[in-house]
């Protein structure tokens, strides 16, 4: 089994995917739930064109965080994976 971090970003009229640790992988669609599964497929796809032209899978290397920032202070409190 593979895990893969995906960026889902609103766009003006639907969602777009991403995964930092497969370039040229992308998806999108109408609903998040939609690019999600697009992503999902999209994937599937990307790591079974990389198996039949015998390329490395590459690991997934990336990870996601949020900064809160205190808008009077400036100070910044970073949210850590439970």
């Amino acid at each position: 089994m593979y895990r893969f971090l995906i960026i889902i970003e609103k766009a003006n009229n639907n969602f777009s995917v991403y995964s930092p640790d497969l370039p040229g992988c992308i998806a999108t669609g109408v609903t998040r739930e939609d690019a999600e599964r697009n992503m999902y497929e999209a994937i599937e796809m990307h790591i079974q064109g990389l198996i039949e032209d015998k390329l490395p899978i590459p690991e997934s290397n990336s990870f996601a965080e949020y900064v809160a920032v205190n808008e009077k202070s400036g100070t910044a409190n970073t949210s850590l994976p439970a």
